[in-house]
């Protein structure tokens, strides 16, 4: 059995509007893809304006007693080098 040829023209008016609507799709396609893009750009922007604001800084309160028979009496915490009440002050 032979299959039939069938005749797969399309006529140039049929092509010429899928080409007309393909392109006005690719064309929205571009305006949405860029508009996104700005978005993206506009949004992390504004992200790191709002986070750098802020100062982040860490304070800690560190209360020392401590004793000595004689001498200087003095401590270390964190990056403070301190004396406390003693004989020699």
């Amino acid at each position: 059995m032979e299959k039939e040829k069938t005749d797969n023209n399309v006529s140039y008016f049929a092509f010429d509007g899928a080409m007309a609507m393909m392109e006005r799709t690719n064309h929205r396609q571009f305006i949405v893809i860029i508009v996104l893009i700005l978005a993206l750009i506009a949004t992390n922007t504004a992200w790191i304006l709002y986070e750098n604001q802020f100062e982040t800084y860490d304070e800690t309160y560190q209360e020392v007693s401590q004793s000595t028979k004689g001498g200087n009496n003095e401590f270390i915490g964190g990056d403070y080098y301190g004396t406390t009440d003693g004989q020699d002050n």
